[in-house]
């Protein structure tokens, strides 16, 4: 693939390369897809077992239309084709982000991939763990003489958007860290935007969960502030490393 001397591709390369990055990740979907399909049922009953301990004669899941078991069907299996192919679509993204990276600075991409993975699962694995508690708060307001019919569609919107959104969180301090790893931000540069970050973190807190409710923003919010602190002490420990070892004439931040 043509690069100019620093690194920079031209934009008809950079449109060749996020086709080529799409349709790998698409593929990769795809296949998983259909393993997904075959096991529906497991994966069914493991996304309803949050639900499990609260569905009574009062609170049950229903569907409405002819097709919307089918639908349904395809929407869950979609979602766990793309959650188990991640570490194959992130690192597509990371490569595209970074193209132009030195063969010497290719080994944060492969860092990417073994870091992002398991933190995108810890989301999610998080998400999952909490769901019991908001679905219990939230269904609990339904009054003694109300049937609470929920749709399973409507439900299961509400634990994917948990898990997309828990999985996002996690991952972005990993972009702190990498970015402070390949000299492009500082850790003195982290700290400084502390305020901005706690802001940007509730924000996005309150926009991502399905309810809003302060419970859920708390849940979704407090580890994502604890892994900011940790990628800052990460990145703090390797501008320290770096100063210690003389390699700071090599490493200016542009952040």
């Amino acid at each position: 693939m043509a690069r100019a001397s620093n690194g920079e591709m031209p934009l008809v390369e950079h449109l060749r390369e996020l086709r080529r990055r799409v349709v790998v990740s698409v593929v990769a979907v795809s296949v998983a897809f259909v393993p997904a399909w075959g096991h529906y049922a497991e994966i069914f009953a493991f996304l309803k077992l949050p639900l499990d301990g609260i569905l009574s004669d009062s609170v049950q899941l229903q569907l409405s239309n002819i097709t919307d078991p089918f639908t349904l069907q395809i929407q869950v299996c979609l979602v766990a084709a793309i959650i188990a192919t991640s570490p194959i679509w992130l690192f597509q993204l990371w490569r595209f982000i970074t193209p132009g990276l030195h063969k010497n600075e290719r080994k944060w991409a492969y860092f990417f991939l073994g870091t992002a993975s398991p933190l995108a699962f810890l989301g999610a694995a998080t998400a999952y763990w909490t769901l019991p508690v908001s679905l219990k708060l939230l269904i609990g307001f339904t009054p003694e003489s109300v049937t609470n019919l929920i749709a399973v569609d409507k439900y299961f919107e509400f634990v994917f958007r948990m898990i997309l959104v828990f999985a996002v969180g996690f991952l972005s301090p990993l972009f702190f860290v990498l970015l402070n790893f390949a000299g492009i931000l500082a850790a003195a540069t982290i700290r400084s935007w502390w305020r901005i970050l706690i802001m940007v973190v509730l924000v996005f807190a309150a926009v991502a969960t399905p309810t809003g409710d302060p419970l859920t923003m708390t849940l979704v919010a407090s580890p994502i502030l604890v892994l900011m602190v940790l990628a800052w002490a990460v990145a703090a420990v390797n501008d320290w490393r770096r100063r210690k070892s003389g390699d700071i004439d090599d490493y200016e931040p542009s952040l």
